[in-house]
């Protein structure tokens, strides 16, 4: 991360997970080394979560990696692998490119632990509650596919 923009989005991550509550302060920490140590040198993003207006249209999230989404119309847009925010209930986890969406529920719902696992989500209300290799797993897996 020796170019300011890098530095600039690190920044802007490091100032979010601050201004979490403590306990998820401290998960988002543990959930972003994680991240990095799977996936050494990847782009990082920060979405503020507002729109081009200025108005909230999601939570801010942090995103790592990257791949190129393209649409039904054949339009694409840059985008991260896998990346996470804070909501009201704890910590989503966006596993993003997935062609099978059934992948990760059959893969790891079953051995997370108290988690929502859907298509490309997910959702637990605090680390302690899952099992973070199995987490991991699911990281890896993504950070290891093409695009």
């Amino acid at each position: 991360m020796s170019d300011p923009e890098s530095a600039s989005i690190a920044a802007l991550i490091d100032a979010y997970i601050a201004a979490q509550p403590e306990a998820k302060r401290v998960d988002m920490q543990a959930l972003h080394r994680l991240i990095l140590d799977l996936m050494p040198g990847c782009q990082l993003w920060f979405l503020d979560g507002k729109d081009e207006n200025g108005k909230i249209v999601s939570n801010p999230n942090v995103g790592y990696g990257h791949q190129v989404l393209t649409y039904a119309d054949g339009t694409t847009r840059d985008f991260y692998r896998m990346g996470f925010s804070a909501n009201t209930s704890g910590i989503t986890v966006y596993i993003m490119g997935l062609d099978d969406r059934t992948y990760l529920p059959t893969t790891y719902g079953g051995t997370i632990g108290k988690a929502s696992v859907t298509g490309y989500c997910i959702k637990f209300k605090a680390l302690k509650d899952i099992d973070v290799a199995v987490l991991g797993a699911a990281i890896a897996y993504r950070a290891g596919l093409p695009n």
